[in-house]
């Protein structure tokens, strides 16, 4: 199974660890599932991590161990191509990502925006509750 985690997902990870995202953070660990990134993705998920607000609720080694685990173990998509579809531009990359990489799930917490979407071509999008069913 290939699945992109929207950066809301993995800060959540972070912060909750008993939450539905980390317990989906987990089954990527235990390699339940293959991770799509790319240089936009860690791009995001890096801005994220430095904002004030995030950086108080997470310790810099676990930022740091996210980010390392991810470049490490997860499969780039390869070259994304351009999509508009997204109600918030800004998140047009992940489904690109999912085409890119071929995902068989997007996983957002974005109620108003992707999730909206349920899916894109081939990827469903679904929420962190119902794919940790699937994994956890």
């Amino acid at each position: 199974m290939r699945v992109v985690l929207d950066t809301n997902i993995l800060v959540s990870a972070l912060i909750v660890p008993a939450g539905k995202p980390a317990a989906i953070y987990n089954a990527w660990v235990e390699r339940k599932f293959t991770l799509l990134t790319c240089a936009a993705h860690l791009d995001e998920l890096l801005a994220t991590l430095q904002k004030p607000r995030v950086a108080e609720l997470v310790k810099p080694y676990k930022a740091g161990r996210l980010v390392n685990q991810i470049k490490r173990l997860a499969e780039d998509a390869g070259p994304l191509l351009p999509v508009k579809r997204s109600p918030d531009p800004t998140d047009n990359f992940l489904l690109a990502q999912c085409e890119a990489g071929n995902a068989d799930y997007l996983v957002t917490g974005d109620k108003s925006g992707l999730l909206a979407l349920r899916s894109h071509k081939a990827t469903r999008i679904v929420s962190a509750h119902d794919f940790a069913a699937l994994v956890a």
